[in-house]
């Protein structure tokens, strides 16, 4: 399995000053790695503003509110959570036949979910936290999305089409099946970051992690 990277805007450094021009960067960095130490409830806008050395009116040009902030660093969750996967199926060996092809494509998006849940823990509870602006969000935001341009919930979606393309998953349980796999992918990340599981089997996540990939793609 591949080592954990994760390119701009994640991996760079909050300035403690910004150059002319360049405040809202600042202060979404600023705000990243709020989120990377404390989750959520860490990106605050006046942490923020003096993470890049501005008065705290400075910032709301940028950002009107905590909640505009924090929707912005979100999205830079989700599309670093898209990154690890992608990165996952870059590694997914080309000359596999069609079917053995899909089936390590469905494990790689989760594998990369839940090596970042692990290894991101901040930054994945921001990424899927509740969030006022959940419910008119856009469906194909460019921000929420990995490099190849989709964001996870679209790149589990693609990885089951080719289960069906290759002949392993009939058309007709197509319908619905990203839901089922999320929530189980999903559950057992919460369980372990946030809930009973991490003192169990919290060092052994990535094996238990491909039990329950095991059990899910056997279930579709």
């Amino acid at each position: 399995m591949t080592a954990l990277s994760i390119t701009s805007p994640i991996t760079s450094p909050a300035r403690s000053t910004y150059r002319h021009g360049d405040l809202r960067r600042a202060l979404l960095e600023a705000g990243i790695e709020l989120a990377r130490a404390g989750g959520p409830e860490a990106v605050v806008l006046r942490e923020a503003t003096r993470r890049a050395g501005v008065a705290p009116n400075a910032a709301y040009r940028h950002f009107a509110s905590r909640q505009a902030l924090l929707q912005a660093v979100r999205a830079a969750a989700l599309s670093a959570v898209a990154q690890a996967m992608e990165a996952e199926l870059a590694a997914v060996p080309a000359g596999l036949g069609p079917a053995d092809f899909a089936r390590a494509s469905v494990r790689a998006v989760g594998t990369g979910y839940l090596r970042f849940a692990q290894l991101e823990t901040g930054l994945f509870r921001t990424a899927f936290a509740a969030s006022d602006d959940m419910k008119g969000e856009a469906p194909r935001d460019p921000d929420k999305a990995g490099p190849g341009g989709l964001n996870p919930f679209e790149l589990l979606g693609a990885a089951l089409d080719k289960l069906v393309a290759a002949g392993v998953m009939p058309p007709e349980r197509r319908p619905g099946a990203e839901f089922l796999a999320w929530s189980a992918v999903h559950g057992l990340a919460m369980l372990v970051i946030d809930g009973p599981l991490g003192p169990v089997i919290g060092p052994q996540m990535q094996l238990v992690g491909q039990r329950l990939l095991d059990m899910v793609e056997k279930g579709l």
